[in-house]
């Protein structure tokens, strides 16, 4: 009888260290999230309106400078429950692969038509993908003393 000195592999183990790896480049959506109703409303107040094939869509500057955040307003002329509450889990599974482009300094809502329940995930995502490349270009124009080629602040004169 011997006693083996190697350690025994755990069968689980390389299963779990790729699940671990495939999470680690997820980012999540939940610390850039509207939550609160007075922020909507000064949202709704202080932003402009756009719009897109699917959405509307909302942009403000945030009144203290944090981090970027995204809101949803699926109202119930949209469907019933489980209808409004897929539109959600679409919009936020696209934004959650965007987070990293949702344009700093704004508050951003996007209130979906019902043609997004239906719409091809493909063309979501490139629809919202266009709405956040717009978001970044109208903040970038409103705050003009940010020069986009050297990276500086350029004097206001």
């Amino acid at each position: 009888m011997s006693i083996s000195t190697k350690p025994e592999q755990d069968p689980v183990a390389p299963a779990a260290c790729a699940v671990a790896a495939a999470l680690k480049g997820r980012e999540s959506l939940a610390g850039s999230r509207l939550r609160k109703h007075a922020d909507y409303q000064r949202v709704y107040a202080n932003g402009r309106k756009h719009r897109s094939p699917s959405m509307s869509w909302f942009l403000a500057p945030q009144s203290e400078e944090s981090v970027p955040r995204v809101g949803f307003t699926v109202g119930k002329v949209l469907g019933e429950a489980h209808e409004r509450n897929r539109i959600k889990r679409r919009l936020r599974e696209v934004l959650r692969r965007h987070v990293s482009q949702l344009p700093a300094g704004c508050d951003l809502i996007l209130h979906p038509h019902r043609t997004v329940l239906t719409l091809e995930f493909t063309k979501l995502d490139a629809e919202i993908v266009r709405i956040l490349q717009q978001a970044n270009a109208e903040k970038a124009r409103a705050n003009p003393s940010h020069s986009p080629r050297s990276g500086k602040a350029e004097p206001v004169r």
